[in-house]
């Protein structure tokens, strides 16, 4: 009993750590979302919440784009391979909690002078010291009383936990971008169609008013206006061949691999913004505090809980440490004797070394220690910070951008009737050409603004989507550390 007591207090002493109690710091953010003319929306039904980012993300063909960016997106490889990198660390720092087995085989021999040593009567006959030895045994094993390694394997198993965040919030930001990528390419498409159905307008109207001016009936101010018209659509179309042109190779550098034919092909077929399935609606009355469940918040909060481990490593350091060496095995002078019984040999070296002097180096450390501490507090509450502003201002722009939507297409369908009468008058020899380009200009204009507005609108759900951290389902959901630990390797 009295020999098992002091290996039962060291083995209760190793699961101690000098770490400092962790409390999560308070949201420096306000309980609800802020409210206003800008974040009213009419009343309508919305889903509560989905399981699988496809049940937002429902068009086939964006769905196809997605799934190819996460196999092949090069910053989602990135930081897969540093999660993998972050989990070894982690068995580095927590394989260091034992002691590492060590098998050997010596064999020394020495020549050595008999007169060295005044042996023989002074004879400077020479004789060999031999040593064989085979063995296992145990090098510089660091008993961990005050918790120092231990602290450092749950510092990196937070940093680990962290990097699987990020990975997350990776994933989430690539399928955002792939769908904006897609939304963009769609956009820059109408607007190329409209486009193309003015130019063609714009030419026929120039020929037109190039015959008024040879039959007498217009001027040459009506002819440069024209012109000046036309070669304003010509230009637009290069620019919107060019941002389609560019739209297409951001939707190739986001997945990662050449575009397959299938889909390039049904990307084609979608020639307005309304051929790509709608996107669910985002519920009234969400709890300010969903924005937890992001995972760069969670990955903040596991970074800043990996300095407090800190803590308790730059603590156990002013304590001593318990080093042991020990070895077993067999020893002999001659090696066809060394695994004959009786040769059997074992050593143990305990080793206690106190920290008497260090010139302040240990108090550093702990102050720097501390010091990241509160650094990684204030980085915490920045994201939760940043992350309150990205939900609002997509919560602003939920009823802004649908109200100006309506407000957009009422702006289409009057420009399209003025330009119809203006072009009648003009026909008819009642009012001037420029009245019916001025017309015609507020119309196309109308048609792009309407375009935009549209593709803002759905971009700002998927930014949403994003920035509510995947959905908006308000069912309680396992720890971070149980639902992603298994996406450690």
């Amino acid at each position: 009993m009295r020999r098992t007591l002091p290996i039962f207090c060291a083995a209760l002493l190793g699961g101690c750590t000098m770490i400092p109690a962790y409390h999560r710091p308070d949201a420096p953010v306000t309980a609800a979302w802020p409210k206003g003319a800008a974040y009213g929306i009419p009343s309508h039904a919305a889903e509560v919440g989905f399981d699988d980012w496809r049940g937002f993300y429902r068009d086939p063909v964006m769905q196809k784009l997605i799934t190819l960016a996460l196999e092949n997106n090069r910053d989602l490889r990135i930081a897969r391979h540093q999660v993998e990198a972050s989990a070894a660390q982690f068995d580095i720092e927590n394989a260091a909690l034992f002691p590492t087995l060590n098998g050997g085989a010596l064999a020394n021999v020495q020549k050595l002078n008999a007169g060295t040593y005044s042996l023989s009567g002074g004879s400077n006959r020479a004789f060999f010291l031999r040593e064989y030895a085979v063995g296992f045994g145990v090098s510089a094993y660091e008993v961990d009383l005050w918790g120092r390694i231990r602290s450092a394997s749950r510092a990196a198993f937070d940093r680990a936990m962290s990097d699987i965040l990020d990975r997350e919030t990776m994933r989430l930001s690539v399928m955002a971008s792939t769908s904006a990528a897609m939304l963009d390419f769609v956009a820059n498409s109408e607007a190329l169609s409209i486009t193309r159905q003015v130019l063609e307008n714009r030419r026929r109207t120039y020929d037109l008013v190039r015959q008024t001016r040879a039959v007498g009936t217009g001027t040459e101010l009506d002819v440069a206006q024209a012109e000046t018209a036309l070669h304003d659509a010509e230009t637009n179309l290069e620019v919107y061949t060019r941002q389609r042109a560019d739209s297409l190779n951001q939707l190739g550098l986001l997945v990662g691999a050449p575009l397959p034919q299938d889909v390039l092909v049904a990307l084609d077929r979608k020639t307005h913004l309304a051929d790509v399935a709608a996107f669910p609606d985002v519920p009234e009355g969400l709890p300010s505090d969903m924005i937890a469940r992001r995972p760069d918040i969670l990955a903040a909060e596991d970074v800043l809980r990996a300095a407090n481990d800190d803590i308790g490593s730059a603590r156990a350091e002013f304590f001593p440490k318990i080093q042991i060496t020990a070895a077993n095995g067999t020893a002999s002078s001659n090696i066809t004797r060394l695994f004959q019984s009786g040769m059997g040999a074992w050593n143990v070296a305990p080793q206690i070394t106190v920290p008497l002097f260090d010139a302040g180096r240990l108090t550093a450390q702990l102050k720097q220690a501390r010091a990241r501490k509160k650094q990684e507090i204030a980085q915490y509450e920045k994201t939760i910070q940043t992350a309150f502003r990205e939900v609002a201002d997509a919560l602003a722009g939920r009823g802004t951008y649908l109200r100006q939507g309506v407000a957009q297409d009422a702006l289409v369908s009057s420009s399209m009737r003025d330009y119809s009468l203006a072009r009648a008058r003009f026909n008819a020899g009642y009012d001037p050409f420029l009245a019916t380009l001025d017309a015609q200009r507020t119309l196309y204009s109308a048609q792009l603004g309407a375009i935009t507005t549209r593709l803002q609108r759905m971009t700002n759900t998927v930014t949403l989507y994003k920035a509510l951290g995947g959905g908006w389902s308000t069912t309680p959901q396992a720890p971070a550390s149980t639902r992603l630990l298994d996406h450690v390797l």
